[in-house]
């Protein structure tokens, strides 16, 4: 079992910046990635980003491109994601996710965080 805490949401203004955390703790050595997903009301859950433990590769969804950054403290088990640039259609509670027996099939939640962008 791996652990999942966030933090770091609130509230923003268009334009302005949040970091959200993610500290992982339990079988944490079972993990091979990291993610970071998003869900608006009535609307899906969307992939954000996501980060392997062992060489830092990285991945983004399309609408964050450019303004997100996903990066690990390894030795604290936290995963981070710098949000700049924020728009109102950002507003969403942000859940962390862990891998465990497949890479990338992420079997481990955390309780969200929410982020509202006012424009």
């Amino acid at each position: 079992q791996v652990h999942l805490v966030e933090s770091g949401g609130g509230l923003v203004q268009a334009g302005g910046s949040l970091r959200l955390s993610c500290a992982a703790s339990g079988r944490t050595e079972s993990s091979y990635a990291m993610g970071w997903f998003r869900q608006a009301p009535g609307k899906e859950r969307e992939f954000v980003a996501s980060i392997t433990w062992s060489i830092g590769n990285t991945y983004y969804g399309d609408s964050v491109k450019g303004r997100f950054t996903i990066s690990s403290d390894n030795a604290k088990n936290t995963v981070y994601l710098q949000m700049n640039a924020l728009k109102p259609e950002d507003t969403a509670v942000y859940y962390c996710a862990a891998d465990g027996d497949t890479h990338y099939v992420f079997d481990y939640w955390g309780q969200g965080t929410q982020v509202t962008v006012s424009s």
